[in-house]
């Protein structure tokens, strides 16, 4: 079983930033890449980047050269560095552990980032 707990988010104004932490811990050895997707009130849940094992990076077009993900494999924990922030960026954040030799996706309990005006 994987576990995924993640960290940070909170409040902020327009233009500035937060760090989010994502820890994944139990039988990681099949997990390859790790996520963080976003859902909105009244909207779908969101790809907004992610980082595979080898360390190539996505992520969502509005978010491209404001966000940028990375993974420390040692201390199996995956960050999002958000910059400029935007108040479309207000949602929940969750953290993504995928697996795809069982096909799971494990996820964490999200966090909450609200950017205000």
């Amino acid at each position: 079983q994987v576990q995924v707990v993640e960290s940070g988010g909170g409040l902020v104004q327009v233009g500035g930033s937060l760090r989010l932490s994502c820890s994944v811990s139990g039988d990681t050895r099949t997990v390859n890449a790790l996520g963080w997707y976003r859902q909105a009130p009244g909207k779908q849940r969101e790809l907004v980047a992610t980082i595979e094992a080898s360390g190539s990076t996505t992520y969502l077009d509005s978010v491209k050269g404001r966000f940028t993900i990375s993974r420390d494999n040692d201390k199996s924990t995956v960050y999002l560095q958000m910059n400029n922030l935007k108040s479309e960026d207000t949602a929940r954040y969750f953290c993504d552990a995928d697996d795809p030799i069982f096909g799971t996706h494990y996820w964490g309990q999200g966090n909450q980032v609200t950017v205000s005006t």
